[in-house]
């Protein structure tokens, strides 16, 4: 009968990365922002101002075939967010994106991702910022 020999490997062990402390109030505003943004009127309200710069309201009631209460309610909750701002002209409220913030909480996200370019992949998709 033959013998078999086993030979005992050395376990070798990797130390994980040191990873950042993720900030609770960032993860508070972004889960806030994202239950925001899960909604599909609101998101094509963000695509439709980031698309054209600044929109009025009946511009955005006619692109998204809903009246006017029913969009107003949309933009308040994104402009108390802080993802867009209002600017009135005569009878017209005009609606524009807040990049700076916007991005802001983009990169509180990517932060934790390492070096750049930071991505943060997805099933089907991969977000990257490449940006400072």
């Amino acid at each position: 009968m033959a013998r078999k020999t086993v030979k005992k490997s050395a376990a070798v062990t990797v130390a994980p990365e040191p990873q950042q402390e993720v900030s609770e109030p960032a993860v508070r505003e972004l889960a806030q922002v994202f239950k925001l943004l899960s909604d599909e009127t609101r998101l094509r309200i963000l695509f439709y101002l980031a698309q054209n710069g600044e929109l009025h309201v009946t511009d955005l009631c006619n692109r998204l075939g809903q009246s006017q209460p029913a969009v107003s309610h949309h933009l308040a909750l994104l402009r108390v967010s802080g993802l867009i701002e209002a600017r009135r002209e005569g009878k017209h409220n005009f609606y524009s994106v807040l990049t700076e913030h916007f991005s802001e909480l983009l990169v509180s996200l990517f932060s934790a991702t390492g070096e750049m370019p930071r991505k943060v992949r997805f099933h089907d998709f991969t977000l990257t910022y490449s940006g400072e």
